[in-house]
């Protein structure tokens, strides 16, 4: 009885990430990957918050518990980043990740010891590389696509350069952003893991705009370090180098 009540918590909890456009095939494998991030309970009460952000407020009333402790659970979640947090003038507001990208990459863009991240990465790379009906479904399946592709600025004439469109740009990207963060890239950690890292530096995935201005859920935790304009551009140059490198 107590291991179906368990399972059923993580159940629901699948069925709530799969409502997001990007969501996550249920597996034994995805469940093992839920019980290392959540515990039982903190499974069942995230399986039942809303898509929008919200706020502290709005979890009390469905969770049905007083709001210190809805609080405490939230500020919990996210500093272990598995919530993201926003300041809304003046007021905290909270909001679920899909999985990828979101709280599965956030889980190793840093080093702790709460988890143990060695067994979440052979996990992951069960889940993603092995069984690769997450990685199928996230990257060709719906409408709503996880990335885009940008143009390498620096092969461009001046000629072929009206034709780029700013959304085209990783610069226009770098110059517009509120807040700049780097994190630990998710992939080359979880390689590490598994004894195949590769030689490219590892702290080099960036986020910006309302993500990386989360205090609670990635600076405050170490996940992301707040950067220049100018020093990601600097970071930008590390990337390409390496990726062309290896063309």
């Amino acid at each position: 009885m107590a291991h179906n009540t368990i399972k059923s918590s993580y159940s629901r909890l699948s069925d709530r990430l799969n409502l997001f456009p990007q969501g996550a095939p249920p597996s034994e494998l995805l469940f093992k990957i839920l019980s290392t991030l959540f515990n039982e309970k903190e499974a069942g009460l995230v399986s039942k918050l809303p898509i929008r952000p919200f706020t502290a407020e709005k979890a009390s009333r469905i969770w049905k518990m007083d709001l210190n402790r809805s609080r405490k659970v939230l500020d919990e979640l996210a500093g272990r980043s598995i919530l993201v947090d926003m300041d809304r003038n003046g007021q905290s507001v909270y909001a679920l990740p899909p999985p990828m990208a979101g709280f599965f990459e956030f889980s190793l863009m840093r080093r702790r010891k709460d988890i143990d991240q060695k067994y979440l990465s052979e996990l992951f790379y069960e889940y993603m590389n092995v069984e690769e009906d997450f990685i199928r479904d996230l990257f060709t399946k719906g409408e709503t696509q996880l990335g885009r592709t940008f143009v390498l600025e620096s092969s461009l004439s001046n000629e072929n350069a009206l034709y780029v469109l700013d959304y085209e740009r990783a610069s226009e990207v770098i110059n517009t952003a509120t807040h700049i963060g780097v994190g630990i890239c998710y992939c080359r950690h979880k390689m590490e893991h598994l004894g195949r890292a590769c030689d490219a530096p590892q702290d080099i995935c960036m986020t910006f705009n309302n993500v990386a201005a989360s205090q609670q859920s990635m600076v405050l935790p170490g996940l992301l370090i707040s950067m220049s304009v100018m020093i990601c551009f600097k970071k930008l140059m590390i990337i390409i180098w390496f990726s062309l490198e290896r063309m």
